[in-house]
């Protein structure tokens, strides 16, 4: 298996696992959406807490040429850290959810 479809496998595989982490509180659907043709890998919630309304995702990553990129992390537990623990390289991961220039100082890949 070459190492970009390695990647693929383990983003889906850490996305599926952070979709079965459902809030504790309301009414609220979690699931995985997987786009495999364009490399885009999100966790989605909605529905309600109480009166307000929920809609969002709360991990996106993408797969960017040959490095992944953590577009948002909203979860508890570091998708980054995940991500290292499956077998990608933190010099294959780009946090870019930070400003470029911020990037050198992360420990991650640049871009």
């Amino acid at each position: 298996m070459d190492r970009i479809a390695k990647y693929r496998e383990i983003v889906r595989k850490v996305i599926c696992e952070y979709a079965t982490h459902k809030p504790y509180h309301g009414q609220i659907d979690v699931g995985a959406i997987i786009d495999s043709e364009g490399d885009r890998y999100l966790v989605l919630q909605v529905g309600w807490d109480g009166v307000r309304r929920v809609h969002g995702c709360t991990v996106h990553i993408d797969i960017i040429g040959d490095k992944v990129w953590i577009q948002y992390d909203g979860s508890s537990y570091p998708v980054a850290e995940a991500l290292m623990e499956a077998g990608i390289p933190r010099e294959d991961i780009v946090l870019g959810f930070h400003p470029e220039n911020l990037r050198q100082y992360t420990g991650f890949a640049i871009s």
